[in-house]
């Protein structure tokens, strides 16, 4: 009789959040600057079930991975249904959805990923743009039509067994916990590797990769060092999440792949702060996506879009296409939206509005390099606020991963320019208005690569207040128009080596010294139309004498 309430109350609920769902849909599509389908909720047939039918117990002790398995079975054998997971702790290894399955989490219930590493076996999956070998995720979907995860509940991925820890990231106490537990630390004392396991893959591996594992023997000797991403839905047809808190995963807490037709409205995503590979949400190689009205507070980037790596990513050549973003809260985070690094497939008609960045590191981060290749354009962004962000409110850089290639070339010099070709990447047709930032260490930085610049941006209406001004370098056809920077100190607007760039209504604070400093000999037609920059207050180098025009 409990079970049969249940299952009625959740009938009840269903129908009123589609009907909450079909409502507030409808706006989301009004005025896209790119053609779009409306993308329809999964249809879940009309059988639902309970987790306690099938032998589960939420007394968090029981390992309960046999019923969830039997119960996703049964559905699967008649065509799919709704399993309902009760009040309660849910103690499971992996969990896998079938065609037509619904998992839903109700009020007060918890499922907890088991600390037992063996409960992972190693599998084939894609990781990082590549395909590759790792711990089987906690809950996934491969090759599946119509699935989904709603409710009120948490997943937790039991996260903090299976990670690295930074001394100089964690807090004292937890450091201390870690080596109370165990593990191994690095000579200097400042890494700590949880189990020999992992310390053996951690030690070669380059980016996550393990260079000498090829053989099944190789991949089990590092398996700790594997870590299991905690959601992976991978080339699926029809996906919803919905309402959960997803916390605490071992690596990437939710990675949706190479699928389309998606829904993810109103989740939670969170995990430390000190989470290595600690992403919110990844989104590669998809196409058609919605995500709405979710929070993230996170250990690397909040939501990021990719679609593959290099050689592999550009021979697969499926780009990350149709994705709305729009009412989401990101708080700690590498970045508050992302592309990137990871974009060597293509990345082309996204719109994010609406969204607020607090404390992140990098509010809107767009990251390559040379390798990669791909073209990411036709990006549209407006309405976003930010405050107390650590380092650039907008970021352009195709030199990730090179830190020194971060800092602008000094004393009037130019970098050199390589040879384009397929392996070089390009950022195109990018236009962002409507952003508000209050504290920044830099209000922008472009740091494009002299052989592809990053080309065609076009940013309105913004107010940005940072501790230092804008820098724009090896960017071609930028239009800045109604934006103002104050810096609490230096030029407002630094440029090297543009070409095609328009400021019109530039508003700044007076400072004192030079607003306008233009450095490099490739720059080409720069016209400043500013009651704030003049040739008064402007500096402009020998190589770049004649580039600029005021007006």
């Amino acid at each position: 009789m409990k079970n049969q309430l249940l299952i009625f109350l959740f009938i009840i609920m269903s129908f009123s959040s589609m009907k909450l769902q079909a409502k507030d849909m409808k706006d989301i599509y009004r005025d896209l600057p790119f053609e779009m389908p409306v993308i329809e909720r999964p249809v879940i047939p009309d059988l639902n079930i309970c987790l306690t039918d099938f032998g589960g117990s939420g007394d968090g002790v029981t390992l309960n991975s046999e019923a969830f398995e039997k119960a996703i079975q049964y559905l699967a054998s008649k065509g799919g249904g709704r399993l309902i997971v009760p009040q309660g702790v849910w103690l499971t290894g992996p969990i896998e959805l079938e065609n037509n399955v619904e998992l839903h989490l109700s009020d007060n219930s918890i499922v907890v990923f088991s600390q037992d590493k063996s409960l992972y076996p190693i599998v084939e999956t894609v990781f990082e743009g590549c395909k590759t070998f790792r711990c089987k995720p906690q809950l996934s979907a491969v090759r599946k039509s119509n699935v989904a995860v709603t409710g009120k509940g948490i997943i937790d991925g039991a996260g903090d067994i299976w990670r690295l820890g930074k001394k100089n990231e964690m807090p004292p106490m937890v450091w201390n916990e870690c080596i109370q537990n165990g593990g191994i630390l690095s000579e200097d004392g400042e890494l700590w590797y949880p189990t020999e396991s992992y310390y053996r893959g951690a030690k070669d591996a380059i980016q996550n990769i393990v260079p000498w594992a090829k053989t099944m023997e190789d991949f089990e000797s590092v398996r700790d060092f594997l870590r299991p991403v905690m959601v992976n839905f991978r080339e699926c047809d029809g996906v919803l999440l919905e309402g959960i808190v997803f916390q605490n995963s071992p690596c990437w807490n939710v990675h949706l792949s190479l699928s389309r037709d998606i829904i993810v409205h109103n989740i939670a995503v969170r995990c430390p702060w000190y989470a290595k590979n600690g992403d919110g949400i990844d989104i590669e190689s998809c196409t058609n996506l919605l995500l709405t009205d979710s929070w993230f507070d996170v250990g690397d980037d909040a939501i990021c879009i990719k679609s593959g790596k290099d050689e592999e990513g550009r021979r697969r050549g499926i780009p990350a296409s149709n994705i709305i973003v729009d009412n989401c809260v990101c708080y700690h985070g590498h970045g508050g939206f992302v592309v990137g690094s990871e974009m060597s497939g293509g990345v082309k008609n996204i719109a994010v509005s609406n969204c607020r960045f607090s404390g992140t590191d990098v509010g809107l981060r767009f990251k390559s390099k040379r390798g990669r290749g791909g073209v990411v354009e036709n990006i549209y962004i407006k309405n976003i606020m930010m405050n107390d962000i650590v380092s650039e409110a907008l970021l352009f850089d195709l030199f990730y991963g090179k830190r020194v290639s971060v800092k602008l070339p000094e004393q009037d010099e130019d970098m050199i320019a390589f040879d384009a070709d397929e392996t070089t990447p390009q950022f195109k047709d990018i236009y962002i208005s409507q952003v508000t930032c209050h504290g920044a260490k830099r209000a922008m930085l472009f740091n494009g690569l002299p052989e592809m610049n990053v080309r065609n941006v076009f940013i309105e209406d913004c107010h940005i207040y940072a501790d230092e001004g804008a820098k724009i370098h090896e960017a071609t056809n930028v239009n800045l128009r109604n934006v103002m920077v104050t810096p609490k100190s230096g030029p407002a607007l630094m440029l090297n080596n543009v070409k095609d760039l328009t400021v019109i209504g530039f508003q700044c604070r007076r400072i004192d010294g030079n607003a306008l400093i233009v450095t490099g000999s490739r720059n080409r037609l720069i016209s400043v139309s500013s009651s704030c920059i003049s040739e008064r207050n402007a500096f402009v180098s020998n190589k770049a004498e004649g580039s600029v025009v005021y007006k």
